[in-house]
């Protein structure tokens, strides 16, 4: 209740204070008539919410400057003050109502933060607000929340990704041809930056130099991974970092909202972040309205090789519960994955075995979290525990070597919760032909693959074609009665690989009635896997959904199993495809279908029966 009425008086006080400095309200009655009439709008209030960073006083407040405040409003987005604070989780809170980030100028950053030590003492540090600042963005781009670093908000930005920076440039760099501390006001430029071409700063600004304000002595030096030089000064220093078009991060030395009012450019660079939060926030509403569910990781290896494992914390592996929350994911199907091994009697039984391991882990890891998860088998499971505010955990099994050579394995795993089972990965096994494999064995399906199909057709289990020759895909499609799946495959046609499929077979599986669930594994998206990226991916997305139709088309990741790629690093970027996917012009109810709704649409169908 508190923390509604604070947003309520903020915003009052942002859409009144024009009228009360105008001399329109002078008395009570004036102030009830301007509350009556302006109450009732904030309810449509469309701007997107963007935090600016407080600087910290000695009495424990915290202060912005009005500058920053007003670069917001003339932007477009409604400004709100983020208190220096020591408490993670008030932090937490408080970036869930935000949709955008601005971090302001100040004081030095301490070089403790990039393994140096002090350089001498014009030096000057104030560690309580290094450690929120750094907080605050870490966990902001934890979120993919974008943000627009100035001046010191530059400098944290690249330290916070791991980057560099000059802690005094007079005395490390040497060259004075420019003042970067300058002594006219700052409402006044006082040198020139030249923009990088083919960057964002370039194409937002549309020019190739522009004139900047400067009142700093650090600066960047090395360059965090994430980012691109977007501008320098004519001395060669860093004046502006981009992490576009990956993640919507960017930061410039000067400070441009002292020069709004004499340069429009300036206000362009606030309504970037403005537009780039619109979107994120756009994002974040059709989230919660829809059901996001990935159909593949491979997280549960953590569960049995990681001595006390927890789900429920934010780990360095790709899936757990907060990074799914960050990435608005509302469901996930976890793997039991195991390697082709050897296909003699005592080795399959301990690849079944091993299965069973795997499953119990992800039940007991479950069991540990019920408050936050619960495991599912059903879409309306999904929609239920989102209801309740917790996530689903589906159950897959990936390599048919799982089930031995036993039919009955199925049923068993069946009533254990397994939804789907890849028939087979990197190697042929008893049921069919890997696409991995250098000369396949059965031609497609063996007599015992055929037997299995029918089985998990019986038994109502998604048979998934991810890793399978494109014989055995044909095999599949020909003998299976219901619709089926590929769990984490992309498209052949924009990446030569064997794990990719064909134009024919994508046509087939969509007349099939089955869904293609496109895998963000750099080597899947690009032949030159070191700058596969986001863009690329959403390539792939298109090219299938202008092949297959939207109703054909999801997403599985292949997290913790090879998955990621520039932009797309964890569960907690899942929300970054969304807002792609805005960006290219589809509709709530396409997103949405993407995003869970076709698969759960073959789920229902394979559970039910339903003969295509």
């Amino acid at each position: 209740m508190m923390k509604n009425l604070f947003f309520i008086a903020f915003f009052c006080l942002l859409f009144f204070m024009p009228d009360v400095l105008s001399g329109q309200v002078t008395d009570m009655a004036g102030l009830d008539r301007l509350v009556d009439g302006r109450f009732a709008d904030l309810r449509t209030v469309s701007g997107p919410v963007i935090g600016i960073s407080g600087t910290p006083r000695t009495d424990g407040g915290s202060t912005v400057s009005g500058s920053y405040i007003q670069a917001v409003e003339k932007a477009g987005g409604i400004p709100l003050v983020i208190p220096v604070i020591a408490d993670g989780e008030a932090i937490r809170r408080l970036l869930e109502q935000i949709d955008g980030l601005v971090m302001t100028g100040g004081s030095d950053v301490a070089p403790s933060f990039y393994n140096e030590g002090k350089w001498n003492e014009t030096v000057e540090i104030d560690s309580l607000r290094d450690v929120f600042d750094l907080m605050l963005i870490r966990m902001a781009g934890n979120r993919n929340i974008p943000i627009l670093g100035i001046c010191r908000g530059a400098q944290l930005v690249n330290v916070a990704f791991g980057g560099s920076l000059y802690q005094d440039l007079p005395t490390q760099v040497g060259d004075t041809s420019v003042h970067h501390r300058q002594t006219v006001p700052m409402q006044q430029a006082s040198h020139s930056v030249s923009i990088v071409k083919g960057t964002m700063l370039g194409t937002i600004l549309g020019r190739d130099s522009l004139r900047v304000n400067s009142y700093h002595h650090q600066a960047v030096k090395e360059v965090a991974p994430l980012f691109r030089i977007a501008a320098k000064s004519t001395d060669g220093i860093v004046e502006a970092i981009e992490a576009y078009p990956n993640r919507a991060i960017c930061g410039v030395q000067w400070h441009p909202e002292s020069l709004v009012d004499k340069d429009t450019s300036m206000l362009q660079i606030y309504q970037q972040i403005v537009k780039r939060a619109a979107l994120y926030k756009k994002a974040k509403e059709i989230h919660r309205h829809i059901l996001a569910l990935d159909t593949h990781s491979d997280t549960p290896l953590n569960f049995i090789h990681i001595t006390g494992y927890d789900f429920s914390k934010r780990e360095k592996n790709q899936v757990n519960l907060p990074k799914m929350e960050e990435g608005r994911l509302d469901g996930i199907f976890l793997a039991a994955y195991i390697g082709q091994g050897k296909r003699d009697d005592a080795s399959l039984e301990k690849a079944v075995r091993h299965v069973e391991t795997i499953i119990d882990s992800i039940y007991t890891q479950v069991g540990r979290n019920k408050d936050l998860c619960d495991l599912a088998v059903t879409g309306e499971d999904l929609a239920r525990l989102k209801e309740e505010g917790k996530k689903a955990v589906f159950i897959g099994i990936e390599n048919g070597y799982g089930i031995g050579k036993t039919i009955g394995n199925l049923k068993k795993f069946r009533d254990k919760g397994v939804d789907y089972m890849t028939l087979c990965h990197t190697r042929n096994n008893d049921i069919c032909d890997s696409s991995s494999d250098s000369i396949p064995e059965w031609g497609g399906l063996s007599p015992f693959g055929r037997k299995v199909v029918r089985e998990m057709n019986r038994l109502g289990m998604i048979i998934d074609l991810s890793h399978a020759h494109e014989n055995t895909f044909w095999a599949v499609l020909k003998a299976s009665k219901m619709p089926v799946v590929v769990t984490h495959s992309s498209v052949r046609a924009l990446c030569d690989h064997d794990r990719n499929l064909t134009d024919r077979q994508m046509t087939a599986l969509a007349e099939k009635g089955g869904v293609m669930q496109l895998c963000p594994v750099d080597e899947f998206i690009s032949e030159n896997i070191k700058e596969a990226n986001l863009d690329q991916f959403m390539d792939h997305l298109d090219y299938a959904v202008k092949l297959m139709g939207i109703d054909h088309v999801g997403i599985g990741s292949d997290f913790d199993g090879g998955g990621g790629l520039i932009g797309l690093r964890g569960a907690n970027d899942m929300v970054n495809i969304t807002v792609k996917l805005i960006e290219r012009g589809y509709n709530k109810e396409e997103i949405a279908k993407i995003w869970g709704g076709n698969f759960l649409r073959v789920l229902a169908d394979v559970q039910a029966g339903r003969v295509k």
